[in-house]
């Protein structure tokens, strides 16, 4: 007789510890958070760090004189812009975070409201008006200017509304409406403080999003036209604008030195006396008679200081900066993306060429900020905001193994349909 030994009863399964559970949802959200990203998300973002950190210097070196002729604390001002820094970097890479899905949902409510922001300066105690222009508010010892977030929210607004009508945008109409009244609507606040050049780069941010958006040129050259009208016109029936481009075309702009002339001539004197290496950091003369250099004028202080080659630095950065933009442009799937990212690379780059040609007497003084350079806190945030998105879309990216598998997949198919297509003997 044999006797055969009974099989242990298997234990019910037990509950994993909650502890366990926690402790693996904190390793795959942290995985999450070390994933590897995009080279278009590294190279943005080095190079919107590296051009926020050269603009903390600069404006360092540019406030120093004015300070100490003031009598001052020499690192007041540079202390506020890089309180706005500390702002609006977390800011930029909590906004790399976000799914493509936010943006679009946000894109009516940052245009509202930015506009809203926007019509503060015309509330009596709350703008401020200073040379001409009112386009700031004060608020708590700080002095905003609101129409910088007009460029994010008119940029994200445009590429939603043109994302929804990506079919029907080869009729005018729908290309015309909403697009040109609410446009016209958000410029027309910023003129309305007689703020022409902010005016021109939320022109170029419209006309940025309806290229990328793929609309028919000779839809598009109708907006453009009306633009360049509107801005002529803009110019002719103001006085100080007028002043300021006599004083841009006239060649002996010498004999007006101390009225028109005086800021551009300083600007290009000081750019011109760095050379190739410099004066070094701290050493610049202009800076204590040129007005607005550590705002407008900031790229001249560059060129006295660090010479040809401190500008050729600059200018790489933001070569740099639009390259790794328009590898998000070329390589998205989604039309939305593909707006935005033109409409922001326009504002930026658009931006920072226009601010270097005036430094360099190509164009009348227009009074815009170098992107990420430039003393300004509301700048300094809504460019890193701005970078922010597009280090969002840059995350959206296929991976570049995934791209080259489909580019071999691509590639194969297209060869089966020749070999299938070839006529047989």
């Amino acid at each position: 007789m044999t006797t055969t030994t009974p099989r242990p009863t298997p234990l019910p399964p037990t509950e994993p510890d909650p502890q366990a559970r926690r402790g693996l949802a904190a390793r795959v959200s942290l995985g999450r958070v070390f994933a590897p990203v995009p080279s278009e998300f590294l190279l943005l973002a080095s190079t919107a760090l590296l051009l926020t950190g050269f603009g903390l210097v600069m404006v360092l070196s540019a406030t120093s004189a004015t300070a100490t002729a003031a009598g001052d604390p020499p690192y007041e001002e540079v202390i506020k812009q890089v309180v706005f820094a500390v702002i609006g970097i977390p800011l930029m890479f909590v906004a790399s975070r976000l799914p493509i899905a936010f943006w679009k949902r946000i894109a009516w409510p940052a245009l509202i409201g930015s506009v809203l922001f926007q019509l503060l300066v015309f509330v009596p105690g709350l703008g401020v008006e200073a040379n001409g222009n009112r386009n700031w508010i004060l608020i708590g010892g700080f002095q905003f200017q609101p129409a910088e977030f007009l460029k994010l929210g008119l940029a994200l607004w445009m590429g939603y509304v043109l994302f929804r009508k990506q079919t029907l945008l080869g009729l005018w109409r729908h290309v015309f409406i909403p697009v040109v009244p609410v446009g016209a609507l958000v410029i027309a606040t910023v003129l309305a403080g007689s703020d022409l050049g902010t005016a021109m780069i939320l022109v170029l941010i419209l006309l940025g999003a309806l290229f990328f958006s793929g609309v028919k040129l000779r839809i598009f050259i109708l907006p453009l036209i009306a633009s360049v009208a509107a801005v002529a016109a803009l110019a002719v029936t103001s006085p100080d604008r007028m002043r300021r481009i006599m004083s841009f075309l006239d060649t002996n702009c010498l004999a007006d030195y101390f009225n028109s002339c005086y800021q551009p001539l300083h600007g290009i004197w000081g750019l011109a006396g760095g050379g190739v290496f410099g004066l070094g950091l701290g050493n610049s003369k202009a800076k204590y008679w040129l007005p607005a250099a550590a705002n407008d004028y900031v790229f001249a202080i560059v060129g006295e200081e660090l010479g040809l080659i401190g500008c050729a630095v600059v200018l790489s950065l933001f070569a740099l900066f639009a390259v790794g933009a328009f590898h998000v442009i070329r390589k998205t799937d989604d039309p939305f993306v593909r707006i935005v990212s033109g409409a922001i690379t326009v504002w930026i780059v658009g931006q920072a060429l226009i601010n270097i040609g005036v430094v360099l007497r190509l164009f009348p003084v227009l009074g815009v900020p170098l992107p990420f350079m430039s003393q300004g806190g509301t700048s300094l945030v809504s460019v890193l905001l701005a970078a922010g998105v597009l280090l969002s879309f840059a995350r959206t990216l296929p991976a570049a193994e995934a791209r080259r598998q489909a580019a071999i997949q691509r590639a194969a198919a297209r060869r089966r349909r020749a070999a299938g297509s070839a006529p047989t003997r």
